[in-house]
């Protein structure tokens, strides 16, 4: 009898193996002929040889399933474990979908300008997504970093933005450093959840996959075998966004987002991103996409409020 060990990478056991085990009680009924023992991300398998390399790439497809998904039930587990080849690969195939989130929530390209975001980081390492706010800069931003993560094109996340509103106040406010400057990541925390479970994403955050911080922070890094966005970048200065630029590794993905109308720089400084805009518009290897009102996706009202201070505006 063979004896095979095999590790089920970025899942969350109490989740996979379900209440009670209930899931890995299907999967053992499933494979009567292999003695299956399962350790926290670890299972020991032993049968004969053929039995153990068929019983191995079904659970491997399981657990991308369950990274994919954040969840697997009885159904899932049979047609994956009973499917032929075929069949696998269809399931397999990729869709527009970028991300499965928490509680099932379908995360994608909801108007042609997200979907061209989606194509231009496929094409770019470093891609500027500008425009006005609710047009999914951000959250389109975040989805394309937790797939990558999830599809190990990535070893982690790096999301961060300018604490520009902090300015010298941040000594006055209550708490550490961290709980002074996390009121400013909040959105990316909000994206986040959207995505990934909680004691998964604590998870990451706890292990370094997932870093969240100010733009301050960056200096002096060398961010490799990352997906890294910088939020919020019409409040970076010309030395702020040298530097955060410059910061690009080896197989890294940079996603930049700003809206040049919501400049909260002081008067006469001149905004990081209106400034890369000019000097890199013509820079191989990165991509510019300018988003409008049409791809606002929040309350309608805020499409209706962007359109009434662009008249205003337009009128100066």
């Amino acid at each position: 009898m063979n004896e095979r060990i095999i590790e089920l990478t970025d899942i969350t056991p109490k989740d996979f193996w379900g209440t009670n085990d209930k899931n890995l009680e299907v999967i053992k009924a499933l494979y009567p002929k292999l003695k299956i023992v399962a350790r926290d991300t670890f299972l020991k398998v032993y049968g004969d040889k053929e039995t153990l390399d068929e019983f191995e790439v079904r659970i491997q497809r399981l657990a991308n399933h369950f990274i994919r998904y954040n969840a697997i039930n009885t159904n899932v587990i049979e047609r994956i474990i009973q499917s032929g080849h075929q069949e696998l690969e269809k399931m397999d195939s990729r869709d527009q979908i970028l991300v499965h989130g928490v509680g099932g929530k379908i995360v994608k390209a909801m108007t042609p300008n997200q979907q061209k975001l989606v194509d231009f980081v496929k094409k770019n390492d470093m891609v500027f997504a500008v425009g006005p706010a609710g047009t999914g800069k951000t959250y389109t931003g975040v989805a394309l970093a937790v797939k990558a993560l999830k599809e190990k094109q990535v070893k982690r996340i790096i999301l961060t933005r300018p604490a520009v509103e902090a300015g010298e106040n941040l000594g006055f406010l209550p708490g550490d450093m961290k709980e002074k400057l996390d009121p400013y990541m909040q959105p990316l925390y909000d994206a986040l959840r959207d995505m990934l479970p909680p004691s998964t994403l604590e998870d990451y955050i706890t292990k370094g996959i997932i870093q969240i911080a100010p733009l301050a922070f960056m200096r002096g890094r060398t961010l490799d075998n990352a997906f890294v966005i910088l939020d919020e970048a019409q409040n970076t200065t010309h030395s702020q966004m040298k530097m955060f630029l410059t910061r690009m590794g080896k197989n890294a993905k940079f996603i930049i987002t700003g809206d040049p109308g919501q400049v909260d720089l002081p008067r006469k400084t001149t905004s990081g991103l209106k400034e890369a805009l000019l000097v890199l518009k013509d820079v191989e290897g990165i991509g510019i996409l300018y988003l409008d009102d049409k791809d606002i996706v929040r309350h309608i009202l805020v499409k209706r409020i962007v359109a009434a201070y662009k008249r205003i505006e337009n009128q100066e």
